[in-house]
């Protein structure tokens, strides 16, 4: 039963489909797995206790003849930065402990109804604010390849899980590289969709112009199922786009039975092929390359010179939107309330409740961005660094222009130590060095595994970006590499050390 804790999505949906399983059996076996290894991950801050009910209700669903959709029955696990109206969703954050929402996210009441089973609720750095998982207040999460490093951020709780093996499919949320680059340094697929491509009605915001919820997976296929089913228009969220989204699941099977990617221009972005990344993570990216080559694909060098200024630019958007969606956290309405000692007026319960409820880098954060929008500042600051955005928007343009999609390492270095950079906060943003101008021009991007670094023998990420509402695209070349990339290096989640 341990076995069919390896298996993709795509095969056990087949083997649930033909009945040569059960959903009972893969969930039992997915929460075995949580039981026997999560005390070392800490991938998890909740377990469902309704995760074999739900699984025995798809069985007697599939019994009586009813038609399911393709991933009814498999396992899921979810961002804690989702509601769920059954498990508690406290965005890794004290100041929402044990909060039961009284409604689901959109992304999770649609898994539900497609027969998708929650297994649990994954940690997360606090309201999604790091790059490791190391600010998460309940502890950090630790990466199934060495459990010294960090599993990245601020999903690292649900890339973990995906690669430790106790879950097939993950859900995430992108604000500025939150799937893509723990997708790099776990080994897993995750996807950033294009911006209001999936609802964020019921994701906790961090920063409302950027943030994107997105699948987390071990292959391109499995994303592009899961992705099938939370995406499409929404109705509660004024930036849910209308659009008629084609199926994504099948784009992934027409490239991975591509045999030549002839035609397909490939733009490496010159600003994110920096001679200051980490040496293995710049050679895989090289030779991956080749192998795009190699299947006809053309490489064409672009330039996106504002890209440069996307790290800056996003740390004044980000704090600003966050100092706005984090101020519902005042004691009164919902969440933690601290009293001070003889009680005390609003204000200072208020205050008290966020000195206590908040960490430190959620105040950091939440203090830089009011400081962007105080009078005086506003135009100097927020309205200086969305005019940046709107250049780097303008360069992604104009490298479309000369290319089908745009490439890029997923992350500059492979996983560090934990608390290597925990007090460096400019170190720690420059890992989403990449991914950042995906989420400040809304266009969408993936990260997939493109073999270990010869020097520690940790996964490396490779990114594909795509303009905006071609999502597809981007899952069609993505499964074509990974299947180049797989014929090179083999399935390398098979060779993570630590969890063996």
């Amino acid at each position: 039963m341990t076995e069919l804790t390896r298996l993709p999505a795509a095969e056990l949906s087949d083997l649930l489909a033909e009945r040569e399983v059960s959903s009972v059996e893969v969930v039992r076996a997915h929460l075995d797995r949580i039981a026997a290894v999560d005390g070392a991950v800490h991938a998890f801050l909740h377990v469902s206790d309704a995760a074999l009910a739900a699984a025995a209700a798809v069985d007697a669903a599939r019994g009586d003849g009813a038609a399911l959709g393709p991933l009814a029955g498999v396992p899921v696990a979810i961002k804690d930065v989702l509601c769920t109206h059954d498990m508690p969703s406290t965005a890794g954050s004290r100041i929402l402990e044990g909060w039961v929402p009284p409604y689901d996210a959109t992304p999770v009441a649609r898994m539900r109804a497609a027969g998708l089973v929650p297994l649990g609720k994954t940690n997360m750095d606090e309201f999604a604010m790091g790059s490791s998982t190391e600010h998460s207040a309940y502890g950090p999460t630790r990466n199934p390849w060495d459990l010294d490093r960090i599993p990245g951020g601020s999903g690292g709780g649900s890339a973990a899980a995906v690669a430790a093996l106790e879950a097939p499919l993950a859900l995430g949320s992108d604000t500025g590289g939150s799937i893509r680059q723990p997708g790099a340094v776990t080994g897993t697929v995750g996807v950033k969709p294009t911006y209001g491509g999936v609802s964020r009605y019921g994701a906790i915001a961090l920063a409302s112009s950027l943030d994107q919820v997105g699948p987390v997976a071990r292959t391109v296929l499995d994303a592009a199922l899961l992705h099938d089913v939370i995406g499409g228009h929404d109705p509660k969220d004024s930036t849910s786009l209308p659009d008629a989204w084609p199926s994504f699941a099948d784009a992934a099977r027409e490239g991975a039975g591509a045999d030549s990617l002839r035609g397909v221009r490939i733009g490496v972005v010159r600003e994110l092929d920096s001679a200051g990344f980490q040496a293995g993570v710049t050679q895989r990216f090289h030779e991956a390359l080749e192998l795009l080559v190699a299947a006809g694909a053309e490489i064409v060098e672009v330039s996106a010179p504002h890209f440069e200024y996307a790290v800056a630019a996003y740390y004044v958007i980000l704090p600003a939107e966050a100092s706005s969606n984090l101020a519902k956290f005042d004691s009164v309405r919902f969440g933690l309330r601290v009293t001070p000692p003889g009680g005390g007026t609003v204000e200072q319960v208020m205050a008290a409740t966020r000195e206590l409820g908040f960490g430190p880098e959620v105040k950091r954060r939440v203090i830089l961005g009011t400081y962007a929008l105080s009078a005086g500042y506003y135009d100097a600051y927020y309205g200086s660094a969305q005019q940046v955005r709107t250049l780097i928007q303008r360069d992604f343009a104009a490298a479309f222009a000369q290319a089908d999609v745009l490439v890029s390492p997923a992350a500059p270095t492979t996983a560090f130590r934990i608390g290597e950079k925990v007090d460096d906060p400019l170190a720690m943003y420059l890992n989403d060095v990449t991914t950042i101008p995906a989420n400040l021009a809304g266009v969408p991007g993936m990260a997939l595994p493109m073999g270990l670094a010869p020097e520690d023998g940790l996964p490396t990420g490779f990114q594909l970006m795509a303009p905006a509402r071609e999502d597809a695209r981007l899952y069609r070349i993505g499964a074509t590499l990974e299947r180049l990339l797989g014929e090179r290096h083999g399935a390398i989640l098979d060779r993570a050390p630590a969890l063996a």
